[in-house]
């Protein structure tokens, strides 16, 4: 596909186009194995020096379509599917990290995350420092140490839905001579376009927006090929070395601008084997296709809800960075002026008690663990998705105790409001 093609043809027709007799829609390529003719068709398979499939483990057609149309959404070279948006996330940092190493983190990230970087990749022998992302930038200059191998950080932060200043990051990480990864699962690509702000590499938890019907649990890492690997050969040589598990092959040389995302994909997806299975990956494409018009949609219920929660006298406070007043209002202008995304949080005045029962008593919106589909939910990050990070935790995440976070769908915008009104008022009577 041209590179300026708008988004909208690209969500319907990048990464799979049919020529003469081949199905109008993209197949799925069910299968584990690939035939080949000869040892020597699979032994160059093996060795890097062709391209083609020989086992699904690493790569499958089905998948390789879907990746190329997130590739081009989001205007990368490249990129790879993974089982989930945590997969994504651990392939993503662990590509050029190892035992030994730091990595730097905004600390108001999805819980989940937060746990995967303090405690899982802290038993890996990898140090993570959280930060704050709205801290001056000598605080943030100070949390790096000659190890640092990265800077992560979340486009739109999942609960607090505050915006990341991408040219502050970017321009902090590559003084120190390491790329940024942003996860842009919220805005998607269609509201936020991180590669043109200064970000590296972006991941997404596709089971969100990009399905966009709760039924595909799935991640996606994209390269933006931008990153000049070979100019930091001392902190990258995972990349610039050879690596002796394919003949003393270098990424870089052998491959250039993809050298990350294929590294990912021969060596820790061989490894690991984290993969999206074919049908999933089927499924995911289905919900691209229409990611153009239901982010706007979700975008402007959420909008009008929010709006509707700033006015009710029942509520303590919003957090949606369109609302003039949000502390966080510029920044969403300057970096997703077409709007953000579907969900906000907010807090009602009153005790837990009358938080729960406020839940208990929504019809049309349900208590769900998920986020981002054409449901509208909600969730108490508290109790459930942040539930094992400690107080002093929860302050640094940007998570108040009485936070709740809704997802806003695609139903009728006043249906919602009516819902939410009336369970407001139940609450009250109870």
């Amino acid at each position: 596909m041209e590179e300026r093609v708008d988004i909208a043809t690209l969500c319907v027709q990048a990464g799979y186009q049919p020529k003469r007799g081949e199905p109008r829609q993209m197949p799925i390529i069910q299968s584990t194995t690939f035939k080949y003719e000869t040892s020597d068709q699979m032994g160059r398979l093996f060795d890097l020096e062709d391209s083609g499939y020989f086992y699904t483990r690493l790569q499958n057609p089905t998948n390789d379509m879907v990746a190329a149309k997130i590739a081009a959404l989001e205007g990368g070279v490249g990129a790879m599917l993974t089982s989930s948006g945590q997969a994504a996330n651990f392939f993503a940092c662990f590509n050029i990290c190892q035992a030994g190493d730091h990595m730097i983190s905004t600390a108001s990230i999805y819980g989940g995350t937060y746990n995967l970087f303090g405690v899982t990749f802290k038993k890996m022998g990898i140090d993570v420092t959280f930060i704050d992302q709205n801290a001056p930038e000598e605080e943030i200059e100070a949390a790096f140490k000659p190890n640092t191998k990265l800077v992560f950080g979340e486009s739109l932060s999942n609960p607090g839905v505050r915006v990341f200043d991408f040219e502050k990051f970017s321009t902090i990480a590559h003084r120190h001579g390491v790329p940024l990864i942003v996860d842009n699962t919220f805005p998607t690509p269609v509201h936020c376009r991180p590669f043109e702000w200064g970000a590296d590499i972006v991941t997404h938890s596709t089971t969100k927006y990009m399905d966009g019907h709760g039924t595909t649990v799935g991640g996606v890492i994209v390269d933006g090929g931008r990153f000049n690997w070979d100019e930091y050969t001392d902190k990258f040589p995972g990349l610039c070395t050879p690596d002796p598990s394919y003949h003393g092959l270098t990424y870089t040389k052998k491959f250039g601008r993809a050298a990350y995302i294929t590294k990912a994909t021969v060596q820790l997806m061989r490894d690991f084997g984290a993969i999206q299975s074919p049908q999933n990956a089927f499924y995911l494409n289905l919900g691209l296709q229409t990611l153009h018009l239901r982010v706007k949609r979700h975008n402007e219920n959420a909008a009008a809800i929010a709006r509707f929660l700033k006015g009710n006298k029942a509520v303590k406070w919003v957090m949606f960075p369109e609302l003039e007043d949000d502390s966080n209002y510029t920044l969403a202008k300057k970096y997703m002026p077409n709007g953000t995304c579907g969900v906000m949080c907010f807090a009602l005045k009153g005790n837990r008690e009358f938080a729960n029962r406020f839940m208990d008593n929504l019809k049309l919106v349900t208590i769900e663990t998920h986020v981002a589909d054409c449901y509208s939910c909600i969730l108490h990050p508290a109790s459930h998705t942040h539930r094992q990070l400690s107080q002093q935790q929860l302050k640094e995440a940007g998570v108040d105790p009485d936070l709740m976070r809704l997802s806003i769908g695609l139903e009728n915008a006043e249906d919602l409001i009516n819902d939410i009104s009336q369970a407001i008022d139940a609450a009250c009577r109870q």
